[in-house]
């Protein structure tokens, strides 16, 4: 896909941090480090795959785009100069549509709920939105007074990237959206995806455990590991010829039918570290397979533009 080259976002050094175990006083005896150092850009009409295993900071990544969560250090710069136009700019489809979307209300209203958060549509008008927007993801109007409860699961899931679309939005972040969904299902929900990408030049910001889905829809993909960008860059590349060992033992762990696990790789496959006090030089070194001298000191994400990776053995 060819892209517009200015970035809609960028992130600088980004860090993200929760207290934990608060003394007598309040005061945090010391904190869980989500993000530590994010440097990332987002351009237009690209859809950016973010993946790692689960407690990477995938998710703390999601909040943060959509300013659930403030940085506790470095720059996050838009494209969009107010909270506002942010808000209208960037929506989010979460990964289960059973609880994201409120059982109480006729999905004309669900669909319709961030025109009513920004306040600027005429109420009247909100039906005919809403018909509008369910149509492009295929949901028949007749249904526009029906409940949740009353769609399938899939059918939900269309219902909450409308509720996404409503806005008229330039950027979706995609947190795990095929993940709740039968197999062909998410066939079709990626399809659709896929589709109304092409149709109204959408960005994706797609995050997920599941790489041959970031394989069929990403552009480029940043592969995250203890809060860090491990590797960065165009999908092909990174997915097809990965340098940094992370990525390796992420991509040979993708289970093949016939082919069995590499033992020195099943042996690396330990949980991720915890977050509460981080490593001094690189982040991946007590599991890495290939650690010797240099790794001992802190790996910074250089590389050329169509690839980036954080270790000194793969430059």
């Amino acid at each position: 896909m060819t892209v517009s080259q200015e970035p809609l976002l960028t992130l600088r050094d980004v860090q993200v941090k929760f207290p934990v175990k608060n003394d007598w006083l309040g005061r945090p005896r010391g904190y869980a480090h989500a993000l530590n150092g994010i440097d990332l850009q987002v351009r237009p009409g690209e859809t950016l795959g973010i993946v790692g295993e689960s407690g990477c900071g995938k998710s703390t990544l999601a909040q943060l785009l959509m300013g659930l969560v403030a940085p506790s250090g470095g720059e996050v710069d838009w494209v969009y100069s107010t909270a506002r136009e942010r808000h209208r700019h960037v929506q989010i489809v979460f990964q289960d549509p059973q609880s994201s979307l409120d059982p109480r209300l006729p999905i004309w209203k669900i669909i319709t709920e961030p025109l009513f958060a920004l306040g600027d549509t005429p109420r009247r008008d909100m039906r005919a939105i809403a018909a509008k927007v369910a149509e492009q993801v295929g949901i028949r109007a007749e249904y526009l007074d029906r409940y949740p409860h009353q769609f399938s699961g899939g059918q939900r899931q269309r219902i909450a990237i409308a509720r996404a679309l409503a806005s008229n939005p330039s950027i979706l972040v995609l947190d795990e959206p095929t993940s709740a969904l039968d197999i062909s299902v998410q066939a079709q929900i990626l399809n659709l995806l896929g589709e109304l990408q092409r149709r109204l030049g959408l960005t994706y910001i797609l995050i997920s455990h599941n790489v041959s889905v970031v394989r069929h829809m990403a552009d480029r993909v940043a592969v995250m590991y203890l809060g860090q960008i491990v590797e960065l860059g165009d999908a092909e590349q990174v997915l097809g010829q990965p340098r940094h060992p992370y990525t390796q033992l992420l991509l040979e762990a993708v289970p093949k039918l016939g082919v069995a696990l590499d033992d020195a790789y099943v042996s690396a496959a330990t949980e991720l570290p915890g977050n509460r006090v981080l490593p001094g030089g690189c982040f991946f070194l007590e599991r890495c397979l290939r650690r010797t001298q240099g790794c001992e000191k802190p790996q910074r994400l250089a590389g050329g533009v169509h690839q980036q990776v954080r270790c000194h053995l793969a430059l």
